[in-house]
């Protein structure tokens, strides 16, 4: 009598797939249940069945995109900030972020959510906006993973729309922000604008705040040589090593950019397992972070896009650009042409920018692990034939050729159709926004 098969949400059927060391394992069969990965089994197995089956062929499965940090509430702002001069966003960004309003800041999220997942990013880390309770509503239907936050203000120089009234009142709306995501795919983070945009009462509060209450914490890091020598003027120490000296570092922290940084802080980011999330194409402008130095030291570092007001959200892009900047700035003086191998921008984008959420097991493709995976399409003159995909991934591929998207095991993107938002009604909705406002294409 044979055994009765084992039923599942979705069966990815007779797959090749993206292994957690970056080989490429075919013949499979993927089982997923409950948001997670269920088992992988020799293709032609029997064990399990499911409702919906989704065949392998031209396919490569691999672990969603995480993009380590991005900021909704400058979606509206595309094509804006290219050529501007530094530092942007203290003229623009921050500026045009406190005119938004609520409807504003609901298509934002929806935009940004939709190329999200168009583009393979199944998880995110936003900064943080005016309003994250809209933002919040949006990413829960659209399925996404992610960590949103506050981003709190209390400079005399912020506009006032985005300024904190106070110390007390901005710790407030954290804690809040984090009572309303008690649970789900969606969890909070804490956040400030950036160590030199605050008082120290904020930024030291708010890293205790995050302590006490077992959050993570992120705020912007080492972006400009300009705002490091501002902090040692202030501080009288680099950025990571003041936190380390006041003890500041003990809660599980996501520091986005680290271009700048010293010796000591490298071996800070090391010793306190801080996650790091380069944006290359937002970071070209400002300088090349070390990145090697920090991956020598067992420094965690994912990839962030800074949102789509640099550019756009697809972090194949974002790996591609950061090859050709490491290159040309770490391999030539090295003659090493291999100074950021194909392997390692793979891992950065998903278990490195997994790592920024703070949640076991993202990131890999393997039995019990969240079910959060992208199906590329190999079938494309660009992509095909190959000698090596893994390399092939890097130098070619594009969000484009994502096919099909799962977050926490349920379905979000199947054959390039959107399955949990409206993408022509948000369309719509996008350009009598701009119809309407006539001062955002002014901006």
């Amino acid at each position: 009598m044979q055994n009765q098969a084992i039923h599942c949400d979705i069966l990815l059927s007779d797959v090749r797939y993206l292994a957690p060391d970056m080989t490429i394992v075919s013949g499979k069969s993927i089982a997923v249940s409950g948001g997670h990965i269920l088992d992988i089994v020799d293709a032609g197995d029997q064990t399990y069945q499911a409702g919906t089956v989704l065949p392998g062929k031209h396919l490569l499965w691999m672990p969603g995109l995480v993009d380590g940090h991005t900021h909704t509430s400058q979606q509206l702002l595309r094509g804006r900030l290219l050529d501007e001069k530094p530092v942007i966003w203290k003229r623009v960004n921050v500026p045009f972020e406190s005119r938004l309003d609520p409807e504003m800041s609901r298509l934002s999220a929806e935009l940004a959510a939709m190329e999200m997942i168009s583009c393979g990013t199944t998880g995110f880390v936003d900064a943080g906006g005016k309003y994250p309770e809209v933002f919040a509503e949006v990413y829960q239907r659209s399925g996404l993973r992610g960590r949103l936050s506050v981003m709190t203000n209390d400079s005399p120089h912020a506009p006032e729309s985005l300024r904190a009234l106070s110390v007390p009142e901005a710790v407030a709306r954290l804690r809040a922000m984090k009572g309303a995501l008690s649970g789900g795919r969606l969890k909070p983070i804490y956040s400030v604008t950036t160590p030199t945009a605050v008082s120290e009462e904020l930024l030291r509060t708010v890293f205790e705040a995050a302590a006490e209450d077992g959050v993570p914490v992120e705020t912007h890091m080492n972006e400009y040589a300009s705002e490091v020598t501002e902090f040692i003027e202030r501080y009288g120490l680099r950025p990571f090593a003041w936190l380390e000296r006041e003890g500041l570092l003990s809660a599980s922290m996501t520091a986005p950019h680290c271009i700048f940084l010293d010796q000591e802080e490298i071996e800070i980011l090391a010793r306190r397992r801080v996650r790091v999330a380069h944006c290359p194409f937002s970071n070209c402008g400002k300088g090349v972070p070390p990145t090697p130095q920090l991956l020598r030291a067992g420094v965690s570092v994912g990839f962030g896009t800074d949102g789509t007001a640099h550019g756009g959200v697809d972090l194949f892009r974002e790996m591609r650009l950061f090859r050709g900047v490491m290159n040309v700035t770490r391999g030539i003086a090295e003659a090493n042409s291999s100074v950021m191998p194909a392997e390692t921008l793979l891992r950065m984008a998903t278990q490195g920018g997994a790592a920024a959420l703070f949640e076991p097991g993202l990131g890999a493709v393997t039995p019990g692990a969240p079910a959060d995976l992208i199906a590329v399409d190999t079938d494309a003159p660009h992509l095909w034939p190959t000698q090596n995909l893994v390399h092939t991934l890097v130098e070619s591929a594009g969000g484009a050729d994502v096919r099909h998207s799962i977050v926490d095991g349920t379905l979000v993107m199947k054959d390039r159709e959107l399955l949990t938002l409206d993408r022509e009604r948000i369309r719509r909705e996008a350009e009598l926004l701009f119809e309407k406002n006539p001062w955002l294409c002014r901006w």
